[in-house]
């Protein structure tokens, strides 16, 4: 499988299923709440349909999770397939914030090797295939933030999910020398660590495989890390498709 050749023909549809969350979202959502209690609109499912049916034109053989398809995320044994999550951060989504993102990440031997995250309200588009290559399309022009130089005069700034910090997250911000941390929500934190716009975020055990698959592959081929909270690696395709704790680090801190 040529991974450069499968991720640069997803690209224009990632691009379409953004500008579609958001002619939808300014139509007016319908929403409504799952079985968990989170929220999910039409603009979810219909980004769903349109980056499902892409893939699955490209790659026929490889198996889609989907965070919105009920009937595929008990299967057993995976080991190569695609993880997607067609909108992640919902609440922003139809609340006209602008952090969600549409995401997909490819997983080869229980591994991320390639993946995209469009934020179309911040018109950001990232993706990757492979060390070294990982980009940020935006404003027509294609940055490599593989090779991105990045002035390092601030304080060493990670993001969190919440405004308010757990102990041992507060005890691994004291060990990387931690000084700042700014909220921010859905797979856009592992872009912006990947870019060097800040340098790592840190979690407990939260959430699923979907919404950080993509980002994990984008983060590790732009020259950062990810690992749990005891350095181990993080591996997809687990029963529950729940997460580990996570420490992601931006080169900036490597």
């Amino acid at each position: 499988m040529n991974l450069k050749q499968v991720i640069e023909e997803l690209i224009e549809s990632f691009l379409l299923a953004g500008d579609l969350s958001l002619q939808l979202r300014n139509k007016g959502l319908t929403k409504t709440i799952k079985s968990d209690n989170t929220p999910v609109s039409n603009g979810d499912l219909e980004v769903n349909n349109l980056i499902t049916k892409k893939i699955s034109q490209i790659t026929p053989n490889i198996p889609i999770i989907s965070e919105e398809t009920s009937d595929n995320k008990d299967k057993l044994n995976l080991k190569n397939f695609w993880l997607i999550d067609p909108i992640d951060g919902t609440y922003d989504y139809i609340n006209n914030l602008d952090e969600f993102t549409i995401n997909a990440g490819l997983i080869v031997n229980n591994k991320p090797v390639a993946g995209l995250i469009n934020a179309p309200a911040k018109k950001r588009m990232f993706y990757s295939y492979g060390n070294q290559n990982a980009y940020e399309l935006s404003d027509g022009n294609t940055i490599n933030l593989s090779n991105k130089i990045v002035k390092k005069d601030r304080p060493i700034t990670f993001i969190s999910y919440s405004k308010k910090t757990k102990p041992e997250i507060q005890k691994i911000y004291n060990d990387l020398k931690v000084k700042e941390n700014v909220k921010m929500k859905s797979s856009l934190k592992f872009c912006v660590v990947a870019s060097g716009e800040y340098d790592g975020y840190v979690a407990e055990p939260r959430a699923y495989e979907w919404d950080i698959a993509a980002g994990h592959a984008i983060l590790d081929h732009s020259g950062g890390s990810i690992t749990d909270f005891n350095g181990n690696e993080i591996l997809y395709g687990k029963k529950d498709l729940k997460n580990p704790s996570l420490i992601l680090k931006g080169k900036t801190i490597l």
